[in-house]
């Protein structure tokens, strides 16, 4: 195959629609979250610890956000969170018409990264459960897809988990993207998202595994009920499913405005600066210096 022949292929098939583009990025972005990260849950699970833990998983998803938004990010910014493709609506950021393709490209990517981590496992869950495929008792195993609450954990108390933890996800992703604030070097944006992720992780996971993410939870669970699960992926954890849906959701937009209105609007204009500089010697900002 020639080199004229090679491009005509490429040019074939290339997308030409940029929304396409767009949404077939948040996909695969979305699908590499679920199967780095599911298949970090599935080897702890499915070995009894003995091959991973809390750390290997809590690493792992964040290792697996990173992985996703350097995929991503140069072609739809690697949201992989309906989350944050809402707070990035809310404020502008991204075009309220892109918003359910984002959102559905991100529920697919889950739901196809939980089939791979399914049949990658299969024998492995054959083998832990007898066959029984569950979502609560002592071989349960439908967390290993989806997030579920800890036994002592109440749906409001729940609720605010997922508000909380969404919104301080939002609020610093924002400031990590301001150009106005110190922001983070070229490149390495996914690293430090992904540290973030690792962070929330740590601190925020004993309630019920830190989804703050709407695509991650209801995309796999969706694929649970239909792989053998059934239904009592939504009756589990006292009809625990809607709570990582709606409360990230919500999370999202208060960590969105909050940043807005806390750093973002106070932030000087050109031309403040100019006349800063001009009458003071001081530093606006308290920056560590060279002595």
């Amino acid at each position: 195959m020639n080199t004229k022949s090679k491009r005509s292929l490429k040019d074939r098939i290339r997308l030409k629609n940029r929304l396409a583009k767009e949404a077939l990025s948040e996909f695969f972005a979305t699908f590499l979250l679920i199967t780095f990260g599911c298949g970090c849950v599935a080897q702890s699970v499915l070995s009894r610890d003995a091959a991973g833990n809390v750390v290997t998983v809590s690493v792992g998803f964040a290792m697996a956000v990173t992985m996703g938004v350097y995929v991503a990010g140069g072609v739809s910014g690697g949201h992989i969170n309906p989350a944050v493709s809402f707070a990035m609506s809310l404020t502008g950021r991204l075009p309220w018409s892109k918003f359910p393709v984002y959102v559905l490209a991100q529920m697919l990517g889950a739901m196809v990264g939980s089939a791979v981590v399914f049949g990658v496992y299969y024998d492995a869950l054959m083998e832990y459960t007898g066959g029984v495929l569950t979502a609560s008792g002592p071989n349960a195993t439908a967390h290993i897809f989806a997030t579920y609450p800890s036994p002592f954990l109440s749906t409001l108390n729940g609720f605010a988990d997922q508000v909380l933890g969404t919104a301080l996800l939002v609020t610093v992703v924002f400031a990590m993207f301001d150009g106005k604030n110190l922001g983070v070097p070229r490149g390495l944006e996914p690293i430090a998202v992904g540290l973030l992720i690792m962070l929330l992780c740590f601190s925020m996971g004993l309630n019920a595994g830190c989804a703050i993410n709407p695509a991650r939870d209801l995309g796999p669970r969706l694929f649970t009920a239909a792989a053998g699960w059934g239904l009592e992926v939504f009756t589990a954890g006292n009809n625990w499913w809607w709570v990582p849906v709606v409360a990230p959701m919500v999370g999202g937009a208060i960590g969105a405005f909050t940043y807005v209105l806390c750093i973002e609007v106070h932030h000087s204009k050109p031309s403040d600066d100019m006349k800063s500089e001009q009458n003071s010697d001081m530093y606006e900002k308290s920056e560590l210096t060279n002595m």
